[in-house]
């Protein structure tokens, strides 16, 4: 039992060495589309956080406000 466990976790250390050490090879494609994608959904956020804090502020104005209507008897 111990020598089998010993064999799996030398071939294993053995072969993902190579893969930890082709990790970083392609880390510089991709810079552009990489900034675009990030972008892009950067924006998605912030144009969906402009009408939200416009419905935060009348719900504020709407429970904080003075009621703007006098009751007046005739």
């Amino acid at each position: 039992m111990k020598k089998t466990l010993r064999n799996t976790l030398i071939a294993l250390v053995t072969f993902s060495s190579s893969a930890f050490a082709a990790g970083n090879a392609a880390a510089g494609d991709g810079n552009l589309l990489t900034a675009l994608f990030v972008g892009f959904f950067t924006l998605i956020i912030v144009f969906q956080l402009v009408p939200a804090a416009i419905m935060l502020v009348g719900m504020l104005r709407g429970i904080f406000g003075r009621d703007s209507k006098q009751v007046t008897s005739h």
